[in-house]
């Protein structure tokens, strides 16, 4: 494979990971507004509010990310599907924080690129956080 090719496959693995993180985000946003309104009081709802609108600043800054490697904006689409009940959907919500903060992580260390990088680490210790708060919010139901 020469250099070119190499670069090529690269750059699609980097446009295919902000992909899939833009589209993550995109389903949170979504999920976290279903499940804000379920919540059983007025302080959990705005956290889970709180939750939502740093999901909105990631997605935002990843699909500049994606516009700076693509020049376009990307089609989100939403790829997970919301749980019906609030217990179900808290549940489902840490589940999900918690695995997006290993493949944040594994996108920071996998570029060596500042930006990428430097976006996916703040994102991930904010998913981290928001992990934390969904399993207070399991515990305290």
């Amino acid at each position: 494979m020469n250099n070119n090719s190499m670069q090529s496959l690269t750059n699609m693995q980097i446009i295919n990971d902000v992909m899939k993180a833009i589209n993550g985000e995109y389903s949170a946003i979504y999920c976290y507004e279903v499940l804000a309104n379920q919540a059983p009081n007025a302080e959990i709802k705005n956290r889970i509010l709180e939750i939502r609108n740093d999901e909105i600043r990631h997605y935002h800054t990843f699909s500049q990310i994606y516009f700076s490697l693509t020049g376009r904006q990307p089609t989100p689409k939403i790829t997970e599907q919301c749980p019906t009940d609030y217990k179900s959907g808290v549940l489902a919500a840490f589940i999900d924080e918690q695995e997006t903060v290993d493949f944040y992580h594994t996108i920071a260390r996998k570029y060596n690129n500042t930006i990428i990088r430097n976006a996916f680490t703040e994102a991930s210790a904010d998913e981290q956080n928001h992990a934390v708060w969904f399993l207070y919010f399991m515990n305290h139901q």
